[in-house]
């Protein structure tokens, strides 16, 4: 059973869909919710998820399926039915030209141990809105020494190519010209510190002509199958 507003939510955004083709923004929710915060949308969608109402759809930004709806035995709030009300009147809106762009995806990067970095063929589809400027690729994550960041294997990497680094940003790391590895980068004194976000994982140093930088992580993103 869903909780009033996690109900609310659902009608708004399948109303929504119904009326345009397109998913209400956080900001629309929020609003048409009369929450504080998008925390609190974040939350709500993640509860409808869980429950299997709706699912987010993979490599689009912004973009929500209503797998099924709940009985509307709750009554909305004031607020949310105004809001459902106006979505009636809002034109369908075109897909934006630029919502998900293609970037290389070049093979598996390790979180943990090195592996050797190899260049493919194949592309990744990815959100616009998780680029900046720039070039970009795209790595799939392999091991666990990054989870404490956040990273967790089998997510993608999207990095800016880059060649420099600040302490403290997490970069690809080419050593020796054979493996690369993303971790924290990190000078310490005359060498090159490499940090996991795993207390299972020590820190890796080398000389500075042992270590290249490729790129700084710019953004991650994960698929739920």
């Amino acid at each position: 059973m869903l909780t009033r507003k996690q109900h609310e939510l659902i009608c708004f955004i399948n109303d929504r869909l119904d009326e345009t083709g397109v998913s209400p923004s956080f900001e629309e929710m929020k609003e048409a919710l009369d929450l504080k915060s998008k925390s609190g949308v974040h939350r709500l969608i993640s509860a409808l998820e869980e429950r299997q109402f709706i699912r987010r759809l993979p490599n689009r930004a912004r973009a929500l399926e209503v797998l099924k709806m709940p009985e509307r035995g709750n009554k909305p709030s004031a607020k949310a039915t105004a809001a459902i009300a106006a979505a009636s009147t809002v034109r369908p809106l075109p897909e934006p030209a630029n919502d998900v762009i293609e970037i290389p995806l070049h093979g598996r990067i390790a979180a943990g141990v090195p592996i050797e970095a190899f260049e493919g063929a194949s592309m990744l589809a990815v959100p616009a809105a998780l680029l900046g400027s720039g070039e970009h690729y795209a790595l799939e994550v392999s091991g666990d020494s990054m989870v404490e960041a956040g990273i967790l294997d089998g997510d993608y990497a999207l990095i800016k190519r880059q060649e420099v680094a600040r302490d403290g940003e997490i970069v690809v790391a080419l050593i020796e010209e054979s493996e690369a590895t993303l971790k924290f980068f990190r000078r310490e004194g005359a060498m090159i510190r490499l940090d996991p976000a795993n207390r299972a994982y020590d820190p890796q140093r080398y000389a500075p002509a042992q270590v290249r930088v490729q790129g700084k992580l710019a953004g991650i993103l994960r698929r739920y199958d």
